[in-house]
């Protein structure tokens, strides 16, 4: 039985900084994700990361994406250094990546810091060292095609999502169950999954959302949500760091916070058809009127 996702929930796990806040307890995000390819995945998820309310963004990518990251949101670090949570693989092609970021993102899987996998980087989540579960807290975002991937690269049934009347939120859980992540599945209705089979559903307010790029913006809410919870565990407001199960229920609030968003932007346009950068451009309002619930 999974429980559907509201504004009630979503406002519960949003957390309002005070004043003895830093830029450390609000949560610094590392993102590793565009390509000489595709640059505007970077820039998307960044917007987006930058307007869900977080300390920092550190942003590591190649060297196209990230002038044009700059160039929209100056603010963004382009210096490695010290992150509570990674978004990785948006705008990346798995076939395309050099030997050394493959490295690099296994490392960050084999980390302490939480990851979110999407897109281009999927393909690291079922290989794990001796497939025990990478030592991350992991959440994946895959949809409907390539969470059919990730089930064939962990030894699962093959279900076809797309057909009708399958049970998307089953083939969710195993899969988060099998692979020791959370998943979050993206489509018109949302299914959050975690190892333990807990199950969240959230459903698009608007069919406006399913436009190029609006996956990324979804990446960096989700990004920008667990780095500050990682912030707020490591200041010691939480009672332990963030772990696998809690994952779920910032993937739930992600994916409301970009549903939610979508709507504002159409509604700000007579109902009509909306843009990527418009949907990550009305988070930050989401974000306020829930806070203010």
């Amino acid at each position: 039985m999974a429980l559907e996702w509201t504004a009630e929930h979503a406002a519960g796990v949003l957390r309002m900084p005070t004043a003895s806040d830093d830029k450390y307890s609000r949560g610094v995000l590392g993102v590793r994700t565009g390509s000489e390819r595709y640059p505007g995945a970077a820039v998307l998820g960044v917007e987006a990361a930058h307007r869900t309310g977080l300390g920092m963004v550190r942003y590591l990518g190649p060297e196209r994406p990230t002038a044009l990251v700059l160039a929209r949101r100056p603010e963004t670090v382009t210096a490695d250094g010290r992150v509570q949570a990674w978004l990785i693989g948006s705008g990346t092609d798995a076939s395309e990546r050099r030997a050394a970021e493959t490295r690099a993102l296994r490392d960050l899987l084999a980390g302490e810091v939480p990851v979110v996998v999407d897109a281009g980087a999927l393909d690291l989540v079922a290989d794990a060292p001796g497939g025990a579960p990478w030592r991350a807290p992991v959440v994946v975002t895959p949809h409907d095609r390539e969470l059919a991937r990730l089930r064939d690269a962990a030894g699962l049934p093959a279900v076809d999502l797309t057909e009708p009347g399958v049970d998307r939120t089953a083939a969710a859980v195993d899969t988060a169950r099998a692979l020791g992540v959370t998943v979050l599945l993206k489509g018109a209705r949302t299914v959050v999954a975690t190892p333990a089979g807990v199950a969240r559903t959230v459903t698009s307010p608007t069919p406006w959302l399913a436009t190029a790029g609006t996956g990324d913006v979804l990446g960096g809410i989700l990004g920008a949500l667990v780095a500050g919870a990682a912030g707020a565990a490591e200041a010691g407001e939480e009672a332990s760091a963030l772990d696998v199960e809690a994952l779920g229920a910032l993937a739930a609030t992600a994916a409301f916070v970009h549903g939610r968003a979508a709507a504002a932007a159409s509604e700000a346009r007579a109902g009509g058809p909306i843009t990527a950068l418009d949907v990550a451009e009305a988070v930050a309002s989401v974000i306020g009127a829930l806070l203010h619930r």
